[in-house]
């Protein structure tokens, strides 16, 4: 497909999705353009706080995926595009947005995009991070009280009414269309070097 290679990076929320996506980011820095499928959760400003904090984030109608896919075809085209930015605090799109860059590799990452046809279409390499549901719970909750400003009780209480039952309904079975399964999340060493080497492989093919 061109000159980009498109890797997407999906798996259930603590998986270790985020972990993965930062060494590559590391590794290559500006060689790599980052989407975040969080970062397109729909916007809602015409609801309060209380009714936004009650919304199912953890299905495909919270994301405006089509807008993602777009943004992904222009970077792929080398458009530069000005992508949305979410606010975990007020649960609500930020009126900020950010530069994203092409580059000659795309990375999208998020729980759902592998269950959407037209995002799996768009991905070279589709990669489904995989982790024991306990260890996923224990990490959500850190993640989401120490940096998103959540209380220990909404967070129990939104992994059990949508976070779990949406990840059984739709993130589970997306992995069925991944090309590669990644257990341990964001610890395989093994895994993640491979992926590493194929980020290379691309990059000098690119360069001759």
């Amino acid at each position: 497909m061109g000159k980009t290679l498109t890797i997407g990076i999906a798996g259930g929320t603590g998986s270790g999705k985020t972990t993965i996506t930062r060494r590559l980011q590391r590794q290559f820095e500006n060689r790599v353009c980052t989407l975040y499928h969080d970062n397109y959760y729909r916007a809602h400003d015409g609801l309060t706080m209380e009714e936004r904090s009650k919304l199912n984030y953890d299905e495909p109608a919270a994301f405006e995926t089509d807008l993602l896919v777009r943004h992904l075809a222009a970077l792929r085209r080398g458009e530069t595009v000005n992508g949305p930015v979410y606010d975990y605090t007020v649960h609500n799109r930020s009126p900020q947005t950010m530069t994203l860059a092409p580059a000659p590799v795309v990375l999208v990452e998020g729980i759902l995009i592998l269950a959407d046809d037209e995002l799996c279409k768009s991905l070279d390499i589709k990669v489904f991070v995989d982790a024991d549901a306990d260890v996923r719970i224990l990490r959500r909750i850190v993640r989401d009280v120490r940096d998103r400003g959540r209380s220990l009780e909404s967070v129990v209480n939104q992994y059990l009414t949508t976070v779990k039952p949406m990840h059984e309904l739709y993130v589970e079975p997306s992995r069925r269309r991944a090309d590669i399964i990644i257990p341990e999340g964001g610890y395989n060493e093994v895994a993640t070097e491979l992926l590493i080497r194929r980020i290379q492989a691309h990059l000098e093919e690119v360069n001759e």
